[in-house]
């Protein structure tokens, strides 16, 4: 390397709706927004902030029951966007995304019924409990933003954004993503249990939800039902600020560096499948983002440190023999990411 030698993130790196730069006024209200309902999570929600701000998809991997479904809701009334959710099962078919076509018996034409996939912000909520075929149906979806039904062709609304959730792999009832869906997410994020402390505030914020009555019955609240429907921001809004991470500086040692890191995965003897190109521009992209949310007009290396297990580990496979020898992904990125030190 020259120039500037690449250095590690800080320890901690998640920012608090307090800690946002006044430039970065976006990224606040949003945070502030989703903090009225979801405890922690602030990673999570950067990256979230990320794949909006560069149009690039989502997929958020984690155990059931850590909030995930309940964050993307969030973010989706922070912000004036169209939203939909689908919740992937083993029954579900491609038309039940897409859409399809639909006879009228009375004029004995065909019409077209747009699916979910017509929306600015679609949650494919457990993606993995699908068949692979229902999943390789969001493929042109995600890559092209427009949608093959019967003989036509329909351009999907501007933004879209898939944020899919989904359980690990090793659980029963799921299937694993094919590659090439895998290599359209521009990062998958893994989601940790919540510390004491913030499960402590979870447990006090559902003491205080009311029953919802319905006539002379009622039902306990969720903490779905506390989601505030007040927008905070528009699609102007998110617009503008695409608009300014576009201007975010990227110098030529930066994109060496991703670069030099993606191609590292490519032929690596531990490694039977290395990174495709897109990841070299999803990393990219993804640091300009992460530059703006955090006030500045240029990335740093910091943003390539902190971005690469989300961009990287999920376009890659191991070999056998370096599973067999105990060898984890993350270990093997880390050992990629010291080399360059």
């Amino acid at each position: 390397m020259t120039e500037t030698a690449v250095t590690p993130p800080p320890a901690s790196d998640a920012l608090s709706a307090e800690g946002f730069p006044p430039s970065a006024a976006f990224a606040k209200a949003v945070i502030e927004q989703v903090g009225k309902t979801v405890v922690g999570q602030t990673e999570v929600v950067e990256r979230v902030l990320i794949a909006l701000l560069t149009g690039g998809h989502l997929l958020l991997e984690g155990v059931p029951g850590i909030a995930k479904t309940l964050l993307v809701q969030s973010v989706g009334k922070a912000i004036d966007l169209q939203f939909k959710r689908v919740q992937f099962t083993i029954d579900l078919l491609p038309s039940d995304i897409l859409g399809s076509e639909i006879l009228d018996q009375k004029s004995g034409q065909f019409h077209i019924h747009k699916g979910p996939v017509f929306t600015n912000l679609l949650l494919a909520d457990e993606i993995n409990r699908a068949s692979p075929k229902v999943q390789s149906a969001l493929l042109e979806a995600m890559q092209e933003r427009k949608v093959s039904i019967g003989d036509e062709t329909h351009t999907l609304p501007a933004p879209f954004l898939v944020i899919a959730t989904q359980n690990p792999v090793e659980q029963a009832g799921t299937f694993e993503l094919p590659e090439a869906q895998l290599d359209r997410f521009m990062m998958c994020h893994r989601l940790r249990y919540p510390t004491p402390v913030e499960e402590t505030e979870v447990v006090r914020r559902a003491l205080k939800l009311k029953l919802q009555r319905q006539g002379d019955g009622a039902v306990p609240q969720s903490m779905f039902d506390a989601i505030e429907d007040e927008h905070k921001l528009s699609v102007k809004d998110l617009t503008e600020a695409m608009t300014q991470v576009q201007a975010v500086h990227v110098s030529e040692v930066f994109i060496h560096d991703c670069v030099k890191l993606v191609n590292a995965t490519r032929g690596h003897q531990d490694l039977v499948l290395g990174c495709s190109p897109r990841a070299v521009l999803s990393l990219v992209q993804a640091a300009r983002a992460r530059a703006f949310i955090y006030g500045r007009d240029y990335v740093v290396p910091e943003d390539l440190f902190t971005l690469a297990e989300d961009v990287i580990l999920h376009r890659v496979r191991l070999s056998y023999e370096a599973l067999a020898d105990g060898l984890t992904p993350e270990v093997m990125l880390e050992r990629l990411l010291n080399e360059m030190l």
